[in-house]
């Protein structure tokens, strides 16, 4: 039972990070005028982003249990 339970969060989590791994690069003027928007709460979809990156922090929080389990 806790070997599948591992194995389907290790699957969770590598879906995870491959959709997370699928936005377009992004320059260096991009990231700065985004980083502006983001401390001043201007961002298009600024909840929905917000949302996303909670989750992007969660799963890599995850990951690191998983890893941390596994040692």
């Amino acid at each position: 039972m806790r070997i599948a339970k591992s194995v389907a969060g290790a699957i969770a989590v590598t879906l995870a990070l491959s959709v997370a791994g699928c936005g377009k690069e992004e320059t260096s003027v991009e990231k700065a005028v985004e980083g502006t928007k983001d401390a001043l709460d201007m961002r298009e979809h600024e909840k929905l982003k917000d949302a996303g990156e909670d989750a992007k922090d969660a799963i890599d929080n995850a990951v690191e249990g998983v890893k941390d389990e596994t040692d």
